[in-house]
């Protein structure tokens, strides 16, 4: 489990900063094996005949029970930078890009120079954060910016003044994880890269020393030039069990719906019919059926903004659990 450096926060609810980090289970990522688990989960019960609503309802008693303790300590409302600011904390300001730069704090977790989650993945279901385009330039975001996991993938810029080792320039993060315990309305938990990356030059391990930092931040488009958006079986799908992940979206960089068309009904005629997919955890995405999917699948996506694509047949007939399909669709 990752080690946390919450402004060497105790693990008692408080704001107070102590001087040395401490080793605490408030950070808790989905590892590959948890996310075999909740397929495996799901599997299990539709071969009892439990149905889709039994198993997403068993995943996300399973989330919920591997989510106790996490990301940083309890938001104190009583501070004085954020109490009585109006602040809905089931809203976000981050829903238009470029707008006023708003008061956030900053914590950081995994290794200095890490993508924050041992694994290089996190409660997105997004993997090998370290790699291109995400960088290790990644974060967790409390609710109002991890929106339930359809703030999965979005982009924000951020940036530091008020500690002496800020340099001000502002820095692109994308939200790749969830922040279970805010220190504050909005609260960026960091990858150690990207806490590192809001330093002066030759301060980096300086500012990670303290800890708790307060930031700006703003929403901006997501631009990840080269890439298509790319779909992700996941692994353990199968003829009546098929969940995918979603990556790589220019702009919002977020999914709020994914709906599937089969190629053809079981007795051959086209469907033409869109099947809505549900929110598993994350940017992942499942379809729970009672008969035999017929590939090849179209996907259609919406983001935040109402925006659809259409991948047309991205995902082939031979398909492959554990595979990764590349588009040739993008918002950009």
């Amino acid at each position: 489990m990752p080690v946390p450096h919450y402004g060497h926060l105790p693990t008692q609810s408080t704001t107070t900063p102590l001087l040395t980090s401490l080793s605490s289970p408030l950070h808790h990522h989905h590892t590959a094996e948890e996310e075999r688990a909740v397929s495996e989960r799901g599997k299990r019960e539709r071969k009892a005949g439990m149905g889709s609503l039994s198993s997403l309802a068993a995943a996300a008693v399973l989330l919920s029970l591997l989510a106790v303790g996490h990301c940083a300590a309890d938001f104190n409302a009583t501070d004085a930078d954020f109490a009585g600011n109006g602040v809905d904390f089931n809203t976000s300001d981050a829903a238009v890009y470029w707008g006023p730069w708003t008061k956030a704090r900053a914590t950081w977790y995994g290794q200095p120079n890490g993508a924050g989650p041992d694994d290089n993945g996190g409660a997105c279901g997004f993997k090998h954060t370290n790699q291109y385009p995400f960088m290790s330039m990644t974060s967790c975001g409390n609710q109002p910016l991890f929106k339930d996991g359809k703030g999965c993938g979005s982009c924000y810029k951020i940036r530091c003044t008020k500690d002496s080792s800020c340099s001000g320039r502002s820095e692109t993060v994308i939200i790749t994880d969830m922040n279970y315990y805010p220190v504050a309305p909005f609260h960026f938990d960091l990858s150690g890269t990207a806490f590192g990356r809001l330093a002066k030059p030759g301060l980096n391990d300086k500012l990670r020393h303290s800890g708790i930092i307060d930031i700006e931040f703003t929403r901006v488009p997501c631009e990840f030039p080269g890439l298509k958006i790319g779909f992700h079986v996941e692994e353990f799908s199968n003829p009546v069990y098929f969940a995918v992940l979603v990556e790589y979206e220019d702009g919002d960089g977020d999914v709020v719906q994914v709906d599937l068309m089969e190629s053809k009904t079981a007795h051959g005629p086209p469907t033409g019919r869109w099947t809505p997919m549900r929110e598993s955890w994350g940017s992942i995405w499942r379809l729970d059926t009672n008969h035999r999917l017929q590939a090849p699948f179209s996907i259609r996506i919406r983001n935040e903004s109402g925006k659809t694509l259409v991948a047309k047949n991205v995902i082939p007939a031979n398909w492959r659990p554990n595979t990764f399909y590349r588009s040739f669709v993008q918002y950009s």
